[in-house]
């Protein structure tokens, strides 16, 4: 069945990061929808809004704001808005994450500081950008929930930027766990394996990576939109509510291999 236990019935979950059917953050918020959750949905841009839109047909009308996370302007109004119009929020999805193109492309040792810095704004402190807003919202606890690559803890070929971006993620985490713990908010991420995006196409060795990786991971497949959905699901309802802090490998066993 699609439609599991109503894990999230009634949750307000704000998902930021939707570009298109592929995107990870669609696999997971399909997956809440599913769940009985009411999805409030961020986009960078209207051409991807309006593919939001058309992913949401069936799942009656869900609200859909432009938001640009290196602007507290409008973080501010999104979650004034948020306020406004739910008055309490229960979950987080936050699946954005960006590397210039050259910096991807170079050797990392080129990286640039303009770069670098862009990268770790989109990437990094948008997760402690919205924590902090989201904090008010969350009167009565809360799961914040991101998305992380083995790339932060190992050398991937092209991953580059990204690498150093996940992995400053990864320790915002940690610290953003135990800022908010006490608030009964918790924050993990899920690292997941390979999978094709559109963020994806920007690493130029996924496609050999991709295959690599089917080959030797212990579950001899690839990992699924719906595998992370359901583990999304896990760290979103109160199934873990003990849960925090942690980076859970979503990647069928790839993280415990050698090669």
């Amino acid at each position: 069945m699609d439609y599991l236990m109503g894990l999230l019935e009634g949750k307000n979950i704000l998902s930021m990061g939707v570009r298109n059917k592929w995107s990870i953050a669609w696999g997971i918020s399909e997956k809440a929808l599913k769940e009985g959750a009411n999805l409030i949905f961020t986009c960078q841009s209207e051409r991807e809004k309006e593919e939001t839109i058309c992913l949401l047909e069936g799942y009656g009308k869900q609200q859909i704001y432009i938001c640009d996370v290196t602007s507290d302007q409008d973080l501010d109004e999104l979650f004034n808005n948020i306020k406004s119009k739910y008055e309490t929020l229960d979950g987080v999805i936050h699946s954005i994450a960006y590397a210039k193109p050259q910096d991807m492309q170079n050797s990392f040792i080129n990286t640039s500081r303009d770069g670098f810095i862009h990268s770790l704004n989109i990437s990094t402190y948008s997760l402690i950008a919205v924590s902090q807003r989201a904090k008010e919202l969350m009167s009565e606890g809360g799961s914040i929930i991101t998305l992380t690559f083995i790339g932060a803890k190992r050398v991937i070929n092209g991953y580059n930027m990204m690498g150093v971006a996940k992995a400053a993620l990864e320790a915002s985490v940690i610290y953003l766990a135990s800022d908010l713990g006490p608030l009964g908010i918790r924050v993990n991420a899920i690292s997941a394996g390979a999978i094709k995006t559109a963020s994806a196409k920007g690493v130029k060795s996924f496609i050999s990576l991709n295959d690599t990786i089917k080959e030797k991971v212990p579950l001899k497949r690839g990992i699924t939109l719906e595998d992370i959905g359901k583990s999304a699901i896990y760290l979103l309802s109160g199934l873990s509510s003990g849960v925090t802090g942690e980076i859970l490998h979503v990647d069928c066993g790839y993280n415990i291999r050698g090669i």
